[in-house]
């Protein structure tokens, strides 16, 4: 996936909204005020172009069995290690596993709120 296709899929979850409180270049995914993405594109040392990058919260075993598959897939910049992983959107990790590690963000997210907020359709 790119930055734009990431985007994309962050902007479909249900009751998602984009915000920029960390600045224009650092794209924040929330649903009912609580983040479960953010996304921005970083030029990395001795790269010709910058790379799209996305944190997304994960389960703590899940988090570190994927480091261990992907080296795309470090602990969470500026996050916490523990629960959050960054992505390094440089198309080594499929686009389908990227998807289900956003929905997967998404819902743990969606899981820690209020019954009475919680998007309708939500897997819960």
């Amino acid at each position: 996936m790119d930055f734009q296709q990431c985007r994309d899929y962050c902007l479909m979850q249900l009751q998602s909204s984009e915000d920029f409180p960390f600045g224009p270049d650092i794209y924040v995914y929330k649903v009912v005020g609580k983040i479960f993405a953010i996304l921005s594109e970083n030029l990395l040392p001795g790269a010709p172009e910058k790379v799209a990058s996305i944190n997304l919260k994960c389960d703590p075993t899940e988090a570190l069995m994927l480091r261990q598959i992907f080296p795309a897939i470090t602990p969470g910049y500026h996050m916490n290690k523990q629960h959050w992983n960054t992505v390094l959107l440089d198309k080594s990790v499929p686009d389908n596993e990227v998807k289900r590690m956003i929905e997967q963000s998404y819902q743990l997210v969606v899981n820690t709120l209020p019954k009475a907020k919680r998007p309708p359709l939500s897997q819960s």
